[in-house]
């Protein structure tokens, strides 16, 4: 929220500038907003491939919950004055890239996918959980409500034979691989 002080000059209100967030704050905003944009863009692929399957729905409301993320972290980039990450381009095909490419391997790999980059998540957020420190309360609390919403679909994944996708474990691994390294430089870049 933007706050405004009186211009001693003129007596006219004018709008100050809300302070910038601290680095930790920030690279966990910045982050998370990748995030959560990768995940609305693997949902977008998922849904491009099954669309028109009873797995369509599912994957919808999956979507909505990540785009109601989104909308928390790009209000908190601008709120907090956080720069975003400079690879939202790439994480823009990518993620779209992922969600098709594995939804081609049929509902399984699109909930193999799931799967993998849901229980990434759940360990970030857990990890910022831990490390926020508590003046962050209301963070930190966004950050528990979606980490339980990641979960939800992690469950979900599972209950629609992820594990029965080609290749399962080594899927898991290489998606959950991309999703940590992905992290990583989006927190700084």
């Amino acid at each position: 929220m933007i706050d405004t002080q009186p211009d001693p000059a003129s007596g006219a209100r004018s709008a100050a500038i809300p302070p910038r967030a601290p680095g930790p704050v920030a690279r966990a905003i910045r982050v998370d907003h990748a995030g959560e944009y990768g995940a609305k863009r693997i949902y977008q692929g998922q849904i491009a491939v099954l669309r028109g399957t009873r797995y369509e729905p599912m994957l919808r409301h999956m979507q909505d919950q990540e785009q109601v993320h989104l909308d928390t972290f790009a209000r908190l980039i601008a709120e907090r004055r956080v720069r975003p990450t400079a690879l939202l381009p790439l994480w823009h095909v990518a993620g779209f890239a992922l969600g098709a490419g594995t939804a081609l391997l049929g509902h399984r790999g699109a909930m193999a996918c799931t799967v993998a980059v849901e229980e990434a998540i759940d360990e970030h957020y857990a990890q910022q959980e831990r490390e926020l420190p508590e003046s962050e309360a209301p963070l930190k609390a966004d950050i528990a409500r979606f980490r339980a919403e990641e979960l939800e679909h992690r469950d979900i994944g599972l209950a629609n034979e992820a594990e029965l996708a080609p290749a399962y474990r080594l899927l898991s691994r290489v998606i959950k691989t991309g999703c940590k390294v992905a992290i990583a430089v989006s927190e700084r870049v």
